[in-house]
């Protein structure tokens, strides 16, 4: 029989091998990977800076330790061509793959920023251990950053920059920073904590040009003013990769269309983490990961198990402040806000008064657990 393909090496993919190793500890599964198949936690690549730790120490274990973990085939630093799911077959690195069922664990690429100068092409972006390292190393031994995106990976390594001792101009077209996950005082909180740490807000703003000029770069903001930096950063977004899911013919729209099962458009063929849209759902955080690669992963080990997403905090790594967030479905409702001692606890509710999500910051979040408590399912 042919194995079980897993396209992807991330969190989503390895965790979907690891739960389905728990299930079946013999039947065939092949891994391919575009990068080098390493195992690391990518929520960590946006506050490593500040504790010093590089690419190698991020990553817990190599593809070769993976594929004896997992005993497993790992293909790393392969990209997939093409799928043809009439004849359950892949074409990768000059060889064709069958499987018996494929999972389609692609993962997100940052959102290009479209930027005039010369030294356009010089913004960076971090979204795997590679770029990374590059970030890292370029950073090494200068003073000033300026990150593009204020939202919760912008904020995050905003935070982990000042931490390692970089000066951060944070540009960000909202009024706010999170803008799409806090209310406004919540927010402000946030925007007052980061700058007291050393973080300098350009809001309302965007970057339009980065050039080239003999202290470093010099970015132009749409607003007709001028900051210089070392090095910028690019951390406005991710958009899901469709691509290959497209040409092989599967159901996309803000991700690869699946039903609570995980099932694509197409016959044993499955997707999951941040490619997909589960039922309507795009989430791109880790604990929709965890609870869609359980579900999957029984599922492939033949019992049919639909996902469920209980309520699900996101906490922000922003140590300078505190930050956990259950964002609120798209339902009519308001935020009300309350300030204490402890911090802010802000609270989405409909108009009958039933809690459909919040936002706690500063000691305010060790009330997560009961709220959490009070919230319905994502998915029931």
């Amino acid at each position: 029989m042919a194995p079980v393909v897993i396209i992807g090496s991330g969190l989503a993919g390895y965790t979907v091998a690891r739960e389905l190793r728990k299930l079946d500890s013999t039947m065939q599964l092949t891994i391919v990977s575009r990068d080098e198949g390493s195992f690391y936690s990518k929520p960590m690549l946006s506050n490593a800076l500040a504790s010093a730790k590089s690419a190698a120490q991020i990553a817990t274990a190599s593809a070769e330790q993976m594929a004896a973990q997992l005993n497993a085939r790992i293909i790393a630093g392969v990209e997939v061509e093409t799928i043809a799911t009439a004849s359950r077959m892949l074409h990768a690195g000059g060889e064709n793959i069958r499987y018996s069922k494929l999972v389609l664990a692609l993962g997100a690429d940052p959102i290009a920023v479209p930027l005039e100068g010369d030294a356009a092409h010089e913004v960076m972006q971090v979204n795997d251990l590679p770029a990374y390292a590059r970030f890292r190393a370029a950073i090494q031994g200068k003073k000033t950053v300026a990150l593009l995106g204020a939202g919760l990976i912008g904020c995050e390594f905003a935070n982990d920059l000042v931490g390692a001792g970089y000066e951060v101009q944070l540009i960000d077209p909202g009024a706010q920073p999170l803008g799409r996950l806090l209310p406004e005082a919540a927010a402000e909180q946030v925007q007052l904590a980061l700058q007291a740490s050393g973080v300098h807000w350009h809001l309302g703003t965007t970057a339009r040009a980065v050039s080239r000029v003999a202290s470093g770069l010099r970015v132009d903001l749409a607003d007709g003013s001028t900051l210089f930096a070392d090095a910028v950063l690019s951390a406005i977004g991710l958009r899901p990769r469709l691509q290959l899911a497209q040409r092989a013919g599967l159901k996309t729209n803000r991700g690869i269309v699946t039903d609570r099962l995980l099932h694509t458009s197409a016959a044993d063929v499955y997707a999951l983490g941040d490619c997909a849209e589960v039922d309507g759902h795009t989430l791109p955080y880790v604990l929709p990961i965890m609870h869609a690669a359980r579900a999957l992963a029984k599922t492939l080990a033949g019992t049919r198990t639909a996902v469920v997403y209980p309520a699900m905090p996101v906490v922000v790594k922003t140590p300078a402040v505190p930050v956990v967030v259950c964002p609120p479905p798209s339902l009519p409702g308001a935020w009300t806000s309350q300030r204490d001692a402890a911090g802010i606890e802000a609270r989405f509710e409909d108009e009958s008064g039933k809690l459909l999500g919040y936002a706690l910051v500063g000691g305010a979040t060790a009330r997560r657990q009961a709220l959490t408590k009070l919230l319905p399912p994502v998915l029931g």
